[in-house]
Parts: structure tokens; C-alpha cells; sequence
């Protein structure tokens, strides 16, 4: 996550090939060293590992530069790498056999195995489908910056969120991603199991296949003997060591840790219909529908530069697609520091997995292209000269659209103080912004950031490293905006964290304080709003204040400033109760969304 990290300069690449060199006639595969130590250099790559898979033989497996750039640490194919949307095949297959041995229906209504699931109207509550989960095509988007920014280590508050998460799309309408469905799937195997996901993935996959390296969990990658760091690239150029990211609350979509020799087993599981081994580990009428397209994910029309390269369509946790006319099937993973991909090309009995230890990486791709090219028979396209170019036409193409909507010689609304308080979310969750050394910092479960005025009530998040300190020199892609409401007070933050909807809003709570009886009795009395109309304020329960108005509810009222309360049952009233210059109270203002009202006190 960019946002929260700062860069060092530590750059060193080397490529590690183990096996003895052969010609290309003997062995498609043979010296690849010097193209993929290119790769390296030319992506700023610390280090990755491949594995390449023919029928039931691994024909290829080594790992390429280093797994700790510092301690010159070489990657092998026994080095763990968190292996991100990769594992959400292993959800995916769970719940094939919840299909086969528990009566799972795919296009039942995914609320009958998950009662506790719902969505943002009733509609997608009572016709969203299991399949529709597993094919992207609930009409949710993405929705990530929800659990990423905003991150939380239990499944079930994190499926609460669901039912605030706005569509930008009807049912079947498109497909988009989104990693909340696959977090839903996790929670209806462990609704129908008994068992939590991770025992599910260990008891069912892992153990079969003999995936005895793999694990679930961030503990996995910190305690393994031979885990790799992760790495992002900064300006460009420089390689930095960024932190392990904990997704265990999102852990049935991405949080597997794997090598590629362990991948080899999966991706061979697949090849030959669900077996390994000679026993079926993986239904195989879960593998057909699974590699067979559920949902167009756009039109991928052929080019006249890769004629044999279309089809985009989406099964269960895979990509579908035309790889110079020969069926792919693959899909990639990416969380903070790994980048990876897995693909296999069933009719032609090959898979090929790379695992990469570098944020946002093209190496996984690359790799793929070109190993696929040999192991396929075709002409051979120089897909490192191909990606490097593209990279630098994104950057520039990211440089020149660079625009500044800032208008200059603004200043906040309030002073920085009045900003600081804890924000809400139903469907995000919650961050905490405080005032420090007249500073704006805010708290997320993954770290602090550091708020830098841009204009008005808008400022921009730039990340706190805790080594680093904060890095601007490339500026800050969000941006905050606080809200006052009409007695002038900040009562509300929105940021754009979903394309394709309106920025998503923060509720400030409000800080209520505990009175006791003597000083709430102050309170006490009748105060005229005008002739005949009376507002009562009393006690109750020894500690509560109350208002009521004939004609009206009784309104529970909650300490929040100095003779200020706010309206609990009321969002945005409040009452502020006036003193005269002796200190004695003689008045209360009521101030509601549609103005102010005064009431005298009349005894």
C-alpha cells in the first residue's frame, strides 16, 4: 500500500540457475538465466520463482535473484511467497465439494447457507446466488479500500459490512471484481462445515496434495525458514522492503502462502481433472465448470499483432482466455510486497506458476508469456522489451495527466483542532484523527497518516514510515474532505474510495460526557418557546437528562460540551443552554437542520 510506505535505495539483482544449461532443442526451457535476469533488471525485481508443469512431470523449478535483498538471500523454488487472489481457487474448491458431499446448490439463493449475509437492498439479498459469488457477477464492486485501509482480523464484522456496500451495477449486469464475495464463500464453508476456512483449505487441499509447505496465515510468511521479504519499487527505480500484510480477516480471498513446488502439485491437480496422485482431491464436475466461462468479462476482440490472443470471460477463481489460440486458464494475485500468477492450458497439459516478491509486478505475467511461447511451440515474442516499453508509456501517460485542481491562498475552515475526532462507517469501518505538534494525523488499523492541507476543508494523506518519516515528493492520489454542519461544527469527512460512486462519507461521533445529578439538575425546569408552548427538561434514573414538548416523544439527551447535548434519537439536533453573567442558566437554544429556536427559562 503506497499510501503507507516510505522508499530506501536497495538495488541488487542476480539470477540463480541451478539446473545445467541444455540446448533449446533438447529442452525448450533451457538457458532462460540470462532472459529472466534481464527481467529483473529492467523491472527493478528483487527475486521470483517458477515452476513449470508437463502431464505429471515438473520439468522446471528454480527460483531467480533474492528472497532478502540485504542479506543476499536467494530465492529457490522451496521459497514461500504470499501468493494473494491466487487463493481464492481454494475457496472456490471447497465449496465445489460442499456441492458434492453437503447439497450446496450453486444457484440457490447464497442466503440459505448464510443467513447472517446481506446485501444493500432486499432485492440482491433474496436473488443473489453462490454462483453469482463465485463468478463476479453480483453487481458489487470492488469495494477494497473497505478492508485494506480499514482492515479488521474477524471474517464476520468484515460480511457485516456487505449490506452497506453500494452496486454500481444491477445483478448479472457485468462482471467486477470483488474479494468480499469470495470472503461470503469462505464464511458459508465454514457455516456448513463446522470448521473454520483455514482448517477447511489445510484438512481438504493442502494435506492431499501434499502442499506440506503452504500455510494460511501472515504467521506463515513471518515465522517460515525460507520466506521472502516483499518488495515495492519507488520512482521507478528504487527498491524498498515494505511490511507483510495481515489479511487474515479477508483470508478465504487471498491470504495463502505458498512455493512454487507446492503450486506445481495445484496447478497438476487441475490438469488431470481434480486427481493427484490417483486419488480425486478436487470434484471433477467442479473443475469443468470451474475452467469453463461463467461471465464475460469484456469483449477482448483479437489484434492484428496477436490474432490467436481473445476471449476474457471469468469461471469459478479463474481467468478464461485465448493465448495465441491455445485455452488458458490463470489468474493472478497481488497484496503489499507479491505479485504472482497461476495458469495452466488444460487441452495442452502444461501449467506454469510464478511467484514474485515485488508489489504490483509484471514479472508474473512476463514470465508466463514467455515460457508459454516456448512450451507451446510458437514464435517467440520478446515480451521484456514489450513490457518495459509499456510501463514507461503508463508512466509518462500518468506524468503528463498529472493535473492540480488546487486553488491557492486557502486556509481550513476551522483551526486544525476542531478536526480531530473518530469518524465512522458502516460499510468501511472506522479511523481516529488526532491533533499533534499542529499537525493532523489519522490512525488506521495499518498505520498513522499525516494530513497536508490542500484547500478549504480539503486535505491530502501522505504515509507515516516509521523509519522513513513521510515522503511527498510525488504528492498524495487521496485526498479527505471534512463537512460542518449547520451550527458550523465538523460533523463529517467523505473520501473517493470507490470509483463509480460518490465519496464514500465519515460520520464524527461525537464525545458524550457522564454528569452527575447535582450538575444535570441546573438543567432542570420549563423553558417557554413561545406563548403556551413549553419545553420540559427533567431527570430520570438519577443520571439522565430528558426534554419533551407536548405533542412529541420524550428526547433522551447526551452530554457532548460544555451545556451542550445532542438529541440521541435525533441525528444532527441538539440543545445549547445559556448562562448569564452571573453564570446561571436562563435560556436553550434548540438547533435542528431547519434553524435555531430559543426557549427562556421561566422559573
Amino acid at each position: 500500500m503506497k499510501l503507507l510506505f516510505g522508499f530506501l535505495l536497495v538495488f541488487v539483482t542476480t539470477g540463480l540457475f541451478a539446473q545445467k544449461k541444455q540446448s533449446r532443442k533438447d529442452n525448450p526451457l533451457a538457458a532462460l538465466d540470462t532472459t529472466f535476469n534481464r527481467l529483473l533488471k529492467e523491472t527493478n525485481g528483487a527475486g521470483f520463482a517458477v515452476a513449470v508443469v508437463k502431464k505429471d512431470q515438473v520439468i522446471f523449478s528454480q527460483g531467480f535473484g533474492y528472497r532478502d535483498m540485504e542479506k543476499k538471500l536467494p530465492v529457490t523454488d522451496e521459497t514461500l511467497f504470499a501468493i494473494g487472489s491466487c487463493s481464492k481457487a481454494f475457496t472456490a474448491s471447497l465449496i465445489g465439494l460442499l456441492q458434492q458431499n453437503n447439497g450446496l446448490d450453486y444457484d440457490k439463493p447464497a442466503t440459505n447457507y448464510l443467513p447472517e449475509l446481506h446485501f444493500y437492498n432486499d432485492y440482491l439479498t433474496d436473488h443473489v446466488t453462490v454462483r453469482d459469488m463465485l463468478c463476479h457477477r453480483t453487481g458489487l464492486p470492488r469495494h477494497d479500500l473497505s478492508w485494506f485501509l480499514f482492515n479488521s482480523s474477524s471474517k464476520d464484522s468484515l460480511v457485516k459490512r456487505i449490506q452497506y456496500l453500494q452496486p454500481t451495477a444491477e445483478l448479472r449486469e457485468k462482471w467486477q471484481y470483488n474479494n468480499f464475495m469470495y470472503l461470503a464463500l469462505g464464511k458459508i464453508v465454514e457455516q456448513m462445515t463446522g470448521h473454520n476456512w483455514e482448517e477447511n483449505v489445510q484438512e481438504k487441499l493442502l494435506n492431499p496434495l501434499g502442499m506440506s509447505s503452504s500455510n494460511v496465515d501472515i504467521k506463515g510468511l513471518e515465522n517460515g525458514k525460507n520466506a521472502s521479504l516483499g518488495y515495492t519499487v519507488l520512482h521507478d527505480s528504487i527498491i524498498k522492503k515494505v511490511d507483510y500484510y495481515n489479511i487474515n480477516g479477508m483470508s478465504p480471498a487471498g491470504s495463502i502462502n505458498s512455493n512454487v513446488s507446492d503450486m506445481a502439485k495445484w496447478v497438476m491437480a487441475w490438469i488431470h481433472g481434480g486427481k493427484y496422485g490417483g486419488k480425486q482431491i478436487i470434484p471433477a464436475s467442479f473443475v469443468q465448470e470451474a475452467m469453463s466461462s461463467q461471465m464475460v468479462i469484456n469483449s477482448a476482440l483479437p489484434t492484428k499483432e496477436l490474432p490467436g490472443s481473445y476471449l476474457s470471460n471469468y469461471g469459478f477463481a479463474w481467468m478464461i482466455t485465448s493465448y495465441r489460440g491455445h485455452y488458458q486458464v490463470s489468474h493472478g494475485g497481488n497484496i503489499n510486497g507479491f505479485s504472482a500468477n497461476t495458469c495452466f492450458f488444460p487441452s495442452d497439459s502444461i501449467g506454469i506458476v510464478v511467484l514474485s516478491n515485488q508489489n504490483g509486478s509484471v514479472i508474473p505475467n512476463v514470465v508466463t508469456n514467455i515460457i508459454s511461447d516456448r512450451m507451446l511451440g510458437l514464435e517467440q515474442i520478446d515480451w521484456t522489451t514489450k513490457s518495459i516499453a509499456q510501463l514507461k508509456r503508463a508512466g509518462l501517460s500518468k506524468s503528463q495527466n498529472k493535473t492540480s485542481d488546487k486553488v491557492p491562498n486557502t486556509k481550513p475552515s476551522h483551526s486544525l483542532a476542531d478536526y480531530a475526532g473518530e469518524y465512522q462507517n458502516p460499510g468501511y469501518g472506522s479511523f481516529t484523527i488526532t491533533y499533534q505538534n499542529d499537525s493532523l494525523i489519522m490512525s488506521i488499523p495499518e498505520g498513522n497518516i499525516w494530513l497536508r492541507h490542500y484547500h478549504y476543508d480539503v486535505f491530502e494523506l501522505f504515509g507515516i514510515d516509521e523509519q522513513e518519516g513521510i515522503d511527498t515528493t510525488e504528492g498524495s492520489e487521496l485526498k479527505i474532505q471534512f463537512h460542518s454542519s449547520l451550527d458550523g461544527k465538523i460533523d463529517a469527512a467523505s473520501m473517493p474510495l470507490q470509483a463509480g460512486l460518490a465519496d464514500i462519507q465519515f460520520t464524527k461521533k461525537e464525545k458524550t460526557k457522564t454528569l452527575s445529578k447535582s450538575e444535570l439538575e441546573e438543567y432542570v425546569g420549563d423553558y417557554e418557546l413561545r406563548p403556551g408552548v413549553m419545553a420540559k427538561f427533567y431527570i430520570k434514573d438519577e443520571k439522565t437528562l430528558y426534554a419533551f414538548i407536548k405533542g412529541q416523544p420524550e428526547y433522551e439527551l447526551s452530554a457532548t460540551e460544555k451545556d451542550r447535548f445532542k438529541i440521541k434519537i435525533l441525528e444532527g439536533f441538539s440543545v445549547q443552554f445559556e448562562r448569564d453573567a452571573e453564570g446561571k442558566i436562563i435560556s436553550v437554544t434548540f438547533i435542528q437542520p431547519n434553524g435555531k429556536f430559543n426557549a427562556k427559562k421561566t422559573d
